[in-house]
């Protein structure tokens, strides 16, 4: 008995080392690829929205310039190789579902990609040129506008990414709901508490016209509400089943 859990420990040790070695090895194969043939082109496009303005992005450090290539690169890459770490955890994770639980899977792992990347390119079309004009405007009259490639960078991930995340709260709504942990009761009581952050949120980041702050928080609004539908739909999983 020993000698059968500590074989099926050894087949899921060399699984999980099997889908690490290729996940890392397609993204440092693509970072490569990026850094030495796309690296001008992928940096251009993350200055594009401080450069259509015309504000000046400068250095501080001697490899200021090169860390920001390489982090962009990089998390291109892991964007680029996402279909190959995605197949990598399918087929590690696939043996022990259920046909029924393999096609739910699947399509919440599709739907959360889908959602992610839809956060993502919401808030850098959208939101995050609007919040550019926000804090270059308030530097207007009072200092140089001069910004650091690093801060800016680090400025982009830290609004990019909670969005992508933000919009996910669908999938996340789903599970918990399936769990018994959220319902639509609930959601539906925090619906006006919610509403009233989200148009405080929208009318400091756009500009005092309707429109603009409509831009921003209809779809905000439309995503809560999909996710209190579903909690409405969902049916909560008995105990035996969970």
């Amino acid at each position: 008995m020993n000698t059968d859990k500590k074989q099926a420990l050894s087949v899921h040790l060399k699984a999980i080392r099997r889908m690490l070695i290729v996940s890392v090895a397609s993204v440092a194969v693509l970072f490569v690829l990026f850094f030495y043939l796309l690296c001008g082109p992928l940096v251009d496009f993350v200055l594009a929205p401080v450069r259509a303005r015309g504000i000046e992005v400068i250095t501080t450090s001697v490899s200021e310039a090169l860390m920001m290539q390489f982090k962009v690169c990089l998390i291109a890459a892991v964007i680029a190789g996402m279909p190959v770490i995605i197949w990598q955890v399918w087929v590690f994770v696939a043996p022990a579902l259920y046909p029924q639980e393999k096609r739910l899977f699947a399509a919440l792992f599709f739907v959360a990609l889908l959602l992610f990347v839809g956060g993502v390119v919401f808030c850098y079309c959208l939101v995050f040129p609007m919040a550019i004009d926000l804090f270059w405007s308030a530097a207007d009259g009072v200092a140089s506008t001069l910004w650091s490639v690093k801060e800016y960078f680090n400025f982009v991930l830290s609004f990019v990414l909670p969005f992508g995340l933000m919009f996910e709260l669908p999938v996340v709504v789903y599970m918990l709901a399936r769990r018994g942990l959220v319902t639509y009761q609930k959601l539906a009581h925090s619906r006006k508490y919610v509403i009233l952050v989200i148009a405080i949120i929208a009318a400091i980041l756009t500009p005092p016209d309707a429109v603009s702050q409509c831009m921003l928080a209809i779809p905000m609004i439309l995503l809560y509400e999909v996710a209190a539908q579903l909690a409405r739909l969902v049916k909560p999983k008995k105990p035996a089943e969970a």
